[in-house]
């Protein structure tokens, strides 16, 4: 009877903890989706901007709306990543054919706002 008392304890003890493991690793499993989500559409926005070969200083803004570059567009706009949004600065240095490109992509998880940014360099090619 002991013996039965004292395994129940030991579950009783181990089994929260083993679930709140569980839930935790469920946690990270989507907070890593999000970033490497985050990640990819930071990536395609600055090969979108280094491909366009214009680098007017200023900022832009806007969500991920149309299709990636070089895949078919279809007939209607679908929200291709719900949720995310982007925004582009590009900015001078002190190099004059030099700029800055900063692309920060956020998204809402829960009620807070997050945020990753990446940034590069280009050759802007003539003087502004």
């Amino acid at each position: 009877m002991l013996e039965v008392l004292l395994a129940v304890a030991i579950l009783a003890i181990a089994l929260p903890v083993l679930l709140g493991l569980r839930n935790f690793d469920l946690e990270l499993q989507s907070r890593s989706m999000e970033l490497t989500t985050a990640t990819l559409l930071a990536q395609e926005k600055l090969l979108e901007t280094e491909l366009s070969g214009s680098f007017p200083i200023g900022e832009s803004t806007g969500e991920f709306l149309t299709p990636a570059p070089g895949v078919l567009s279809s007939i209607t706009e679908t929200d291709r990543a719900p949720g995310y949004r982007w925004k582009r600065s590009i900015m001078p240095t002190p190099l004059e054919l030099i700029r800055e490109v900063k692309i920060q992509i956020s998204w809402l998880r829960g009620q807070q706002d997050e945020t990753l940014e990446v940034s590069t360099y280009v050759f802007a090619g003539v003087a502004f």
